[in-house]
This record gives structure tokens, C-alpha cells and sequence, in this order.
């Protein structure tokens, strides 16, 4: 069982696509284990794209997941950082293919809707650096009489 960071950005929040994106996870047979609206700090954001920090393009990425409120998860599932990247589809909008997250919903690639760990060492930073260990308990609790 693998577990992954998977988040829906500001604008897929904006258009109402949480309820969406999460039943695309739920129908594939993933389970989400901790989920919660946040406005993610300037802190978060920064470690959250550290790797491109000595790009031109850094500033306008921090700007852009601070500028309102992200739904932030954790999933598990077998395979499941694989699979929810080819569920979610390429970063470049135009090269998403239909039926993915993007290739269906996304219309501009600084604007892609859905974030997902690209490997297991980023989802474990990238949960660390959004959820708290009692994060995932409380929402275990709230969900449980729905289980």
C-alpha cells in the first residue's frame, strides 16, 4: 500500500471542482486517508516547490497556491502515485490527454487544477509539509461513521 500528496490548487477550489477530482480518486478504488481546505503559507508553499527555486518562474508558483484556498489530501492505493499521475495527466495542458483531470478540465497550464507526488520520497515531504500526524486521526473519526 503507497500513499501520496494529492491537492486540488486554488483554481480547481475556485470552480467548484473539489467533489469532482475526489470521486475520479474514489471510483479508481483509492482510499483518502486525511483531507482539508487550507490557505497554504508562504513557508509551505516555498519548501512545497523547493526544487524550483532557481527558476524564473518560482515567484509566480508561490503566488499562485497562496493566492486562496487549496484542498489538500492524502490517498492510498496500490500503485497509487503511478496512477493518480496518469489520472491527473501531464502539467502541460495541451498535452493532456482527454480523460484525464487536466486533459478534461484544465485550460491553461499555469492555471492546471490538481497537483500530485511524483514519487515516494516527494509525497512523504509534501504530506509533512501540510498535514500534522493528528490530521490524519481527526479526519479518520469524522469519516468513520460513513465507512
Amino acid at each position: 500500500m503507497e500513499r501520496t500528496f494529492i491537492m486540488v490548487k486554488p483554481d480547481g477550489v475556485q470552480r467548484g471542482l473539489i467533489g469532482e477530482i475526489v470521486s475520479r480518486f474514489e471510483r479508481k478504488g483509492f482510499k483518502l486517508v486525511a483531507g482539508k481546505v487550507m490557505i497554504i503559507s508562504r513557508k509551505q508553499a516555498e519548501f512545497h516547490y523547493a526544487e524550483h527555486s532557481e527558476k524564473p518562474f518560482f515567484g509566480e508558483l508561490v503566488d499562485f497556491i497562496t493566492s486562496g484556498p487549496v484542498f489538500a489530501m492524502v490517498w492510498e492505493g496500490d500503485d497509487i502515485i503511478s496512477l493518480s499521475r496518469l489520472m491527473i495527466g501531464k502539467t502541460k495542458v495541451a498535452d493532456a490527454q482527454p480523460g484525464t483531470i487536466r486533459g478534461d478540465y484544465a485550460s491553461h497550464t499555469n492555471f492546471n487544477l490538481v497537483h500530485g507526488s511524483d514519487s515516494p520520497e516527494s509525497a512523504a515531504r509534501e504530506i509533512g509539509n501540510m498535514f500534522e500526524e493528528s490530521d490524519a486521526v481527526q479526519f479518520e473519526r469524522a469519516i468513520e461513521p460513513w465507512i
